[in-house]
């Protein structure tokens, strides 16, 4: 077996709308594609012997042993594949259930699809599952456990932790859209200008003056020792003998603190002698220069929540610890510990395993005993200096119990040290009664605070303590979404792209659009070249400054990785024909259509779909639109029998009609401009343009635009280099025109044969290339049509082969070509470059030369580079 390719999906897809984390990897089957799993002697039996657990997998049989009837009864590799990749995800803690296996397109070539938790873990199960299918059908012995653990630690590094995930989780639950902006913690929840950011707990909101003072802990002590909070008696320390002052001052027990220390690293507590106090001091110099020296101050272990400057958690800590019977050693007891199955390997479950390190040897060491010693019965053993969950402590919740004056004294603990969010360490013998009753003391107060331990204590009530963080982000469910326009079809799809921005700008939105020239944010192309794909609209998303989003959306990017985002306001679907058939899996334009149908499925409830209703492949797209969208249509024809129906139901729609560009209201009529007044069209000429107008001018509409702003905007959109490059751009030189144009497929040529039949200009000479990702057939077809619309042919070459060889490309235009017109004049002219500079050259006078480009900018730059050159010829002539 091969596998060909390995894609995350991670947004709305071909595969799924609903569910954004697939992998889908392209595998050859090679020879197995005639062995079924029922030829392949044992095989059944192994695999059950492997992976007992698949008797739960129920497959289309429906059932539990359904997918080993399948088995039994012979399916592909590729099916089994997908199970075992399922299978082995589950097994190292990541419940995962989605699959779907489907053929390719070539023999014995399949689509294994499989839903993933971390994109990392389920690109290592898609392998991983290849090689143990590869063993199991050799009958090798595999190693499971080492791939499960592998995929541990793959999760454990790429995961979000569990503060950040609860954080996450909420949002979602409030329709907030995120996004991870680094590989570590660092979110941005919402879109554009009304994002906010978080990094485990802290906001973008969070005081960094107050971060900075809970970091430095001998400025918190002495802040709080300003205010009358009751803090341990001690002192920062440097040296061994500023230790040895300290500890003539304040006596035994001590415990001994790096400053700026975190998550109990280099904290030593309950010493009591000078050997212990110098091992503790060497201890915390690893971690910091400064050292605190405190007085150890005995009770239990409290964490105070306060978020908002609001008391909402509390919770009772206790080290890992274990209580003899008298018979079993320690290692026993930790082992029985750890079979609990609320504990789990880093943070997968609420509860983490505890193991043994040189804290926990060192603790035995003192209380003279090993792992293999037996505990007294009932004796209560920790094993950690500090009560961190992540080191196997556990919580029990006491928000209810906690004293109204301890309750007062940690709100105002948060005011003073500036933290929105902060939790303070206390360590009293009575939650219950105000702290100076008890002697106790605040220890420490903490930014970026864990929730693990109150959103799922070990003991008591899970508290949601991630919503009122959200609540203080976003108060009043303040939007934290921008507009999003999405767009997408064969052709137009940039043009239209770039008029829905034209529009929304001049209503004084701050625009960011993507489109297949680059990224543009408030008109500032900031990124260049084919930018319709998820990393491009993620661009606009996060942009701080945009509080509108135009996003063109190719069919690359939805098969690459799926969207960007998981909801639009507005899509809108131009066309479907023809084009990239072939590539990727995608062999006809139904299943084009099927991956352009994603867009207008991810409107959310509310919102609009507006569909091209001449276009049988795209209207049919309203029937698997989500319920409460809003269907609109646009149609070049007012007849057309789909307006007339949406007409009668009331529906909203968008026609060209008697030459206006005109938008229905149910049987109402609301003519917004004439076609000759809107540059776009070329005064009516251009059909496709018309085409194009349209679901712009609905997108606007439906957005609360009024007629007069949308008239105003179409009537200022003039086609030109920088409006509209390579869409339909005409230089006018002396003695002919040159038209420049991205059509790049057989549809895409027709509508522009239609525009150049009624442009004045002969002879009409085209500059037309093969591209290499596209079928022999549609090649073929783009030589048909240049014969038919063209006088002369110069026949160029893109500068991306794209998998072909130039005399192969060129061979398919040629045979289009010679089918129509055996005797068209043609000229072979490879690069881009000299085949426009001949044809300017040669031009004859009142020629009209269509350039079709590959790389716009630089067909764009050389034609202006000509054009500047005639203009400073005719200067020095003196003629203007």
């Amino acid at each position: 077996m091969q596998i060909r390719e390995i894609k995350a999906m991670r947004g709305p897809n071909y595969w799924s709308i609903r569910r954004n984390k697939l992998i889908v990897m392209v595998l050859d089957l090679e020879e197995l594609e005639q062995q079924p799993t029922n030829k392949i002697p044992g095989f059944l039996e192994r695999l059950k012997a492997l992976f007992p657990g698949m008797f739960e997998h129920r497959c289309s049989v429906g059932c539990p042993g359904g997918f080993f009837q399948r088995v039994e009864e012979g399916t592909w590799m590729g099916h089994v594949i997908e199970h075992i990749a399922l299978e082995i995800q589950t097994l190292a803690g990541m419940d995962v259930g989605f699959g779907r296996t489907r053929t390719y397109g070539e023999e014995g070539v399949y689509f294994v699809v499989f839903n993933y938790i971390e994109a990392k873990v389920g690109r290592y199960a898609a392998k991983a599952s290849v090689r143990i299918a590869e063993a199991l059908i050799s009958g090798e012995a595999y190693d499971l456990e080492a791939d499960i653990q592998e995929m541990r630690v793959i999760r454990e590094r790429e995961r979000l932790g569990p503060s950040t995930s609860s954080l996450i989780r909420e949002a979602q639950s409030r329709g907030i859209p995120w996004m991870r902006l680094n590989r570590y913690s660092l979110c941005q929840l919402g879109y554009g200008t009304n994002q906010k950011r978080i990094q485990a707990t802290v906001t973008s909101q969070t005081s960094s003056i107050g971060v900075e003072l809970a970091c430095d802990k001998e400025d918190t002590k002495h802040l709080l020792e300003q205010n009358e909070v009751p803090v341990p008696k001690g002192d920062v320390i440097r040296t061994e003998r500023g230790l040895r002052e300290v500890i003539e001052d304040i006596g035994y027990p001590l415990v001994i603190k790096p400053i700026n220390g975190n998550h109990g690293r280099g904290i030593t507590t309950n010493i009591q002698n000078e050997e212990e106090a110098l091992t503790a001091f060497a201890a915390a110099k690893n971690v910091s220069r400064s050292i605190i020296v405190e007085k150890y101050i005995t009770g239990d272990d409290y964490r105070l929540l306060v978020i908002n400057y609001k008391l909402v958690a509390a919770a009772l800590r206790t080290p890992a610890s274990v209580t003899g019977d008298g018979q079993s050693t320690i290692q026993a007891l930790i082992d029985k510990i750890n079979e609990d199955p609320r504990r789990g390997y880093g943070h997968e479950n609420v509860l983490t395993e505890i193991t043994v390190d040189e804290m926990t040897l060192k603790i035995l060491a003192e209380e003279k005993l090993t792992l293999e010693s037996i505990l007294d019965k009932d004796r209560l053993l920790f094993l950690k200096d500090t009560a961190n969950l992540s080191t196997g402590g556990t919580a029990e919740d006491v928000t209810d119990v906690v004293h109204p004056f301890n309750i007062f004294m940690a709100e105002r603990i948060a005011k003073i040290i500036g933290l929105d969010i902060c939790g303070i360490d206390v360590m009293t013998s009575d939650i219950t009664k105000p702290l100076p009753d008890t002697h106790g003391a605040v220890l420490e107060v903490n930014a970026a605070p864990g929730f693990r331990m109150h959103l799922a204590p070990t003991k008591g009530l899970p508290r949601n303590v991630a919503a009122p963080v959200i609540d203080m982000l976003y108060p009043n469910n303040e939007n934290s979404r921008i507009p999003i326009v999405a767009i997408t079809g064969t052709n137009g799809k940039t043009t239209t792209t770039r008029l829905v921005a034209h529009i929304a700008r001049m209503k004084g939105k701050k625009v960011g659009y993507t489109t297949s020239d680059g990224v543009y944010i408030q008109n500032r192309l900031l990124m260049e070249g084919d930018c319709t794909g998820p990393v491009s609209a993620e661009f606009v998303l996060k942009d701080p400054t945009v509080d509108y989003a135009v996003l063109e959306c190719a069919r690359g990017g939805l098969l690459r990785a799926g969207l960007a985002f998981k909801k639009c306001d507005v899509a809108i679907v131009t066309n479907v024909s023809a084009d990239h058939l072939g590539l990727k899996g995608i062999h006809t334009v139904e299943q084009l259509a099927k991956v352009k149908g994603v867009i207008p499925e991810t409107v959310m409830p509310g919102g609009y779909a507006i569909l091209n209703a001449d276009d049988d492949l795209v209207f049919e797209m309203y029937r698997n639109l989500q319920e409460g969208v809003h269907l609109v249509l646009f149609s070049m024809d007012e007849n057309n029998p789909r307006i007339q129906r949406h007409m009668k139901r009331g529906g909203l729609s968008a026609i060209y009609e008697n030459g206006y560009i005109t938008i229905l209201k149910g049987e109402w009529k609301i003519r917004v401009s004439k076609t000759i007044n809107v540059p776009l069209t070329y005064g009516g000429k251009a059909p496709f343009m018309i085409q194009n107008v349209l679901p712009s001018v609905l997108a606007s509409y439906v957005q609360g635009f009024s007629i007069e702003d949308i008239r105003v905007a179409i009537e200022s959109f003039i086609p030109s280099p920088s409006q509209t490059p390579g869409r339909l751009n005409l230089f006018q030189f002396k003695n002919f025109k040159i038209l420049l144009d991205y059509a790049h497929n057989a549809a895409g040529f027709r509508a522009l044969q239609k525009f150049v039949e009624n442009m004045e200009g002969s002879p009409k000479i085209g500059i037309v290339a093969g591209i290499g990702d596209r079928r022999k057939e549609d090649n073929i077809n783009i030589g048909k049509v240049a014969a038919e619309m063209f006088d002369e042919v110069i026949i160029r070459q893109d500068k991306n082969l794209r998998g072909k060889t130039e005399q192969e490309l060129i061979d398919m235009i040629l045979v289009g070509i010679k089918e129509v017109d055996p005797n068209k004049k043609v000229t072979i002219i490879p690069s881009e470059k000299e085949a426009i500079t001949y044809a300017i050259k040669q031009a004859p006078k009142g020629a009209l030369i269509i350039v079709s480009s590959d790389v716009v900018p630089d067909a764009l730059n050389l034609v202006m580079q000509f054009k500047e050159e005639e203009a400073n010829e005719l200067y020095d002539m003196g003629i203007d």
